[in-house]
């Protein structure tokens, strides 16, 4: 299940940043096979953001690599004064079951905190399980009915209240890399 991952680096990159189109690309095949919209709308979606909303101060896009190639990423942004959105993560269906997720989690959690934010919003679709475990794992608390079905919830929001700055350990987000 899971596997080394020393040779694993974070990078933080632009939108359009040649690292981070495998994590768009992919990201528009998995949603369109989960929820039947074509490729090139979901492509299209992912792409019209403004690449500033993924952007310090307020954002950041960040995406794991190892020996040059893209494994994971995910980004944030800003949604309001006191919380960053989650947003785009991703595993490459390559490399999953080596808790890449979590590392990215992990790092970006670290930035929200550096960044200023005391809180994570995020939301996921409810054809998306793995992603609604990890988010579990990780501390989110659900802000829907967990004993409704996935298809009667809807849309699947989560929030985390993050510690401030100051309380973080020293290497806190690289500690993740040492227990997988």
């Amino acid at each position: 299940m899971t596997e080394r991952t020393d040779s694993v680096q974070a990078v933080f990159v632009d939108q359009t940043d040649p690292l981070a189109a495998p994590l768009l690309d992919e990201l528009a095949i998995e949603y369109s096979t989960r929820y039947g919209r074509t490729r090139d709308e979901i492509y299209e979606d992912l792409t019209t953001y403004p690449a500033e909303e993924f952007a310090a101060p307020g954002g950041a896009l960040l995406v794991l690599v190892e020996n040059g190639t893209p494994l994971a990423g995910g980004a944030f942004r800003r949604y309001d004064e006191n919380t960053a959105e989650l947003k785009r993560i991703w595993t490459s269906s390559a490399h999953r079951r080596r808790g890449l997720g979590r590392i990215v989690l992990r790092e970006l959690e670290a930035a929200i905190v550096r960044a200023g934010y005391a809180r994570i919003f995020l939301t996921t679709g409810p054809r998306q399980p793995e992603a609604v475990g990890l988010y579990l794992a990780a501390g989110y608390t659900a802000l829907f009915d967990r004993s409704l079905p996935p298809q009667d919830v809807g849309i699947h929001g989560f929030e985390k209240v993050l510690p401030t700055a100051t309380a973080l350990p020293s290497g806190w987000a690289a500690k993740e890399y040492e227990s997988v």
